[in-house]
């Protein structure tokens, strides 16, 4: 103690200084970089909350064996809320406040309608049994007799919203559309965003243009109302969009048309999806390796509580969890890889045996950011044939802009494939990110093909010529089509299944290179998949949502719902596989 000696005033002072520098660095750093969940959330209704509490009580009652969740936020009211939860409330409960199975059902049948009756069925104006001019190249009896039976579903899937959605919407979840629907079919009961774009490419095969017109003015319908194309047309589904395609459905039906008007109609709503695409939360900026600043997309659902149609089994998957903050973050990673079409893969998870660690809206997609190329380039070219020329340019220059961003922060010359990159975990709490290598995702999906589908890209032959190669040495090419990734997780965007978008996009992207070799090999991939969904046609009598791509004619599995059929995506894609390849007389149809 004999050698201590007092600070002066001076040098208090300083540390003091010194202390309370770093505590507010320290509290500013916790306070930035927690785990809570500060980002946006689009507000819910009454309504809502009630019929997830229905769910609620529905899975203690029934079980969960075959319980859907879904159902519950898709039946609607017989009359106002209030009487309805005042009944509900009055229900008999048990001890352990559960509700009996009599009682329940009782409940239902006095207060709801079913699930189904929102949408009532609707012949589409413009379905022929035999559209003329249908799939000229198809040669085979066969074939032709099943591509036909795969166009006349188009009239199993045609719906209409009930008039009494649009006189009561309070007591109904369905959002009321003004044209005809298609939708993708089973517990699907609505229209979906992203698969409507393949639906379409299916109608314009099968001559149907004003159905097709009709879908893209629903979609333009929820843009002109929510700044956005939803995920689907149900009040739960206010909180994200989908993969954004309407450009590609725009130019899509206008080339085939010619339809001046209704491309001059759709350009405002596209003006504003990009928009929506490219500012706030979704609007990420990179320093590349060069010193450039590169602006891409990502998704990010304006949402931090369990999606309202999977209620039940988000807050089982959240139970893992300890903290209310931890939660919400997942719960935002949830819905915002719903936003992404590939609910659920490992190509979001941090650890791939473990929901819990999905990361979401810390991985910046290279699928998304093709699709809003496209998108400016669709606009680009819109705006010129309708005869706005400044817009047309701008377009042009942000198209290039997003190609030169893919390819710094996207492309690995090594692999051949343009890979996801992660957001560092170091600096995720701040809005500025230098590229580092070690943050591309390596692991192989079939996302990493998507560029191909962008003329940007598909037109450059040595480029081209290197992705095939790196294609067919992937691993994800098996005998009966494209596997969405290598790994056999239990998800159903995962390994050995195979999804009708993602053959279409790359066979399609090959086929527009120009080249034969990759005519070639689009063909096989094509006929392998046609074959696969034939067979399982004549087995089971229906389409399917997707498909195991090792073994032939059987559909896939995985995921937090029963396979589904119908189905819009896939019927749509074996048509334009058909109406793009053909199929020779006496080619065998079989696997």
């Amino acid at each position: 103690m004999g050698n201590f000696k007092p600070m002066n005033l001076t040098s208090l002072s300083l540390l003091l200084s010194l202390l309370l520098t770093m505590s507010s660095l320290t509290s500013s750093k916790n306070s930035i970089c927690s785990p809570t969940d500060s980002g946006p959330v689009v507000p819910t209704n009454q309504l809502l909350t009630f019929l997830q509490q229905l769910q609620e009580t529905a899975l203690e009652t029934f079980g969960d064996k075959q319980f859907d969740p879904k159902l519950y936020v898709d039946l609607s009211l017989k009359s106002n809320l209030a009487s309805t939860r005042e009944a509900f409330e009055k229900l008999p409960r048990s001890n352990d406040g559960t509700v009996s199975t009599s009682d329940l059902n009782r409940f239902l049948e006095d207060y709801l309608n079913g699930a189904e009756e929102d949408l009532v069925y609707a012949e589409p104006s413009d379905f022929v049994p035999e559209p003329e001019g249908f799939l000229p190249a198809v040669e085979s009896a066969a074939v032709r007799g099943w591509a036909l039976e795969v166009h006349s579903l188009w009239r199993n899937l045609s719906r209409r919203v009930a008039g009494m959605v649009v006189k009561q919407p309070e007591l109904h979840t369905l959002l009321p559309l003004p044209k005809p629907v298609m939708i993708p079919g089973s517990r699907f009961r609505e229209v979906y965003y992203w698969d409507s774009y393949w639906v379409i490419r299916g109608l314009l095969a099968s001559k149907m243009y004003e159905t097709a017109k009709g879908i893209v003015k629903n979609l333009i319908s929820l843009i002109d109302e929510f700044g956005y194309v939803l995920n689907g047309a149900r009040t739960y589904y206010t909180n994200r969009s989908q993969p954004p395609l309407l450009s590609a459905m725009i130019r899509d039906i206008y080339d085939r048309t010619g339809d001046m008007e209704f491309a001059r109609k759709s350009l405002p709503a596209l003006l504003k999806e990009h928009k929506f695409w490219n500012s706030g939360v979704h609007s990420v900026t990179i320093l590349d390796a060069k010193g450039c600043n590169r602006t891409l997309s990502r998704h990010y659902a304006m949402w931090n509580k369990p999606r309202p149609e999977s209620s039940t089994i988000d807050q089982e998957t959240a139970s893992k969890l300890s903290t209310d903050s931890e939660k919400k973050h997942l719960y935002r990673e949830l819905a915002s890889a719903a936003e992404t079409g590939w609910d659920f893969s490992t190509r979001w998870m941090r650890n791939s045996s473990d929901l819990t660690t999905l990361a979401t809206t810390s991985i910046l997609p290279v699928d998304l950011n093709a699709y809003i190329l496209k998108m400016e380039l669709n606009i680009a070219f819109l705006a010129n044939v309708t005869g706005d020329c400044a817009t047309s340019a701008h377009f042009l220059e942000a198209a290039e802009a997003r190609k030169e961003a893919m390819n710094a922060v996207f492309w690995n010359e090594e692999m051949g494939q343009w890979l996801d990159y992660w957001l560092s975990k170091a600096t995720q709490c701040k809005d500025d990110y230098t590229w580092r290598a070690s943050n591309q995702n390596r692991n192989i999906f079939a996302s990493n093909f998507i560029p191909l589908w962008i003329d940007l890209f598909s037109s450059d032959r040595k480029l081209v010529e290197k992705v095939m190669q790196s294609l067919r040495s992937s691993g994800l090419i098996h005998k009966h089509g494209i596997a969405t990734s290598l790994t056999n997780s239990g998800q159903q965007w995962d390994f050995p299944n195979g999804w009708a978008p993602l053959q279409h996009a790359i066979v399609e992207g090959l086929v527009r290179s120009g080249s034969k070799e990759a005519r070639s090999m689009a063909e096989d991939i094509a006929v392998s998949w046609i074959r696969t969904n034939h067979v399982a046609f004549k087995k089971s009598g229906a389409m399917h949502e997707k498909y195991d791509v090792q073994k032939c004619g059987e559909f896939g599995g995985g995921g937090e719902y029963v396979p589904q059929t119908g189905f819009g995506w896939s019927n749509g894609v074996v048509l334009a596989f058909l109406e793009e390849f053909g199929w020779p007389k006496h080619k065998k149809i079989d696997c």
